[in-house]
């Protein structure tokens, strides 16, 4: 698992990052430099909640790797993906049924990386991501992770219906948090599963739902309705724990 920084220079360069839905880790601004191009980069980081550094020229020039920063440079971090194929082997190499989270469309990162490090102490083989309208592996996420990131393997799919099809073929069964589903606890998680959760908002969509063996629910008896989407994964992680444990 491999991690690299990447320096974006210029203000167009920059405004495209932004727009294009790249998560900027740090940003690098010339202090006391206000024109337009600027307050449009500033705009967009307040958007992302990204950080904000006022360098002098020097500083910048030093950063620089092209020599034309134009007063702007964003670092975004990176990290190497893993492929399904290597989650599977690693279950494989344990000698143990695989165990994987398959999230759907989460965008926080804060959940992603809390997702990683729940996986990581379950004992789960890895995390499988889609590429679009969700987050990916940024420093805020390897940052929530709790250093998670660097020991459980992470999988971006183009389609996640179409990796649980082909992980069907190698006998995997998948369970979906939802609030609908049945009681988790008078489910059979055993044997080789994929627990897929949905977006902190608007749960697990349609299809990906559909393609899904079980739905399991998470018991509450609170005054608000739903968990947290790093906090259900957790509950139902562990309840997959507790069965493997029981013989």
């Amino acid at each position: 698992m491999g991690y690299t920084e990447m320096a974006i220079e210029g203000r167009n360069a920059v405004i495209e990052a932004f727009r294009s839905g790249k998560t900027i880790d740090k940003l690098f601004i010339l202090d006391g430099c206000q024109d337009g191009p600027i307050m449009t980069i500033k705009r967009e980081a307040k958007k992302q909640d990204c950080q904000i550094k006022y360098v002098k020229k020097e500083m910048l020039d030093q950063l620089s790797e092209t020599g034309k920063h134009q007063g702007v440079i964003a670092k975004m971090s990176s990290y190497d993906y893993a492929s399904v194929e290597y989650i599977l082997e690693r279950a494989r190499q344990k000698g143990e049924d695989p165990f994987i989270f398959l999230l759907d469309n989460i965008e926080d990162p804060h959940n992603l990386g809390a997702i990683i490090r729940t996986a990581n102490l379950a004992g789960a083989h890895g995390v499988i991501i889609p590429k679009n309208r969700a987050v990916g592996l940024t420093a805020a996420v390897a940052r929530a992770s709790a250093g998670a990131l660097n020991y459980t393997p992470v999988a971006k799919v183009t389609n996640l219906n179409k990796t649980m099809e082909e992980l069907k073929k190698e006998g995997l069964w998948f369970v979906c948090a939802d609030m609908d589903g049945t009681t988790m606890y008078q489910l059979n998680l055993k044997g080789p599963i994929g627990v897929v959760i949905g977006n902190e908002g608007e749960g697990v969509s349609r299809l990906v739902k559909e393609n899904c063996d079980f739905t399991a629910s998470i018991p509450m008896k609170g005054d608000i309705d739903s968990l947290n989407a790093s906090v259900a994964a957790g509950v139902i992680a562990y309840e997959i724990v507790r069965q493997r444990w029981t013989k």
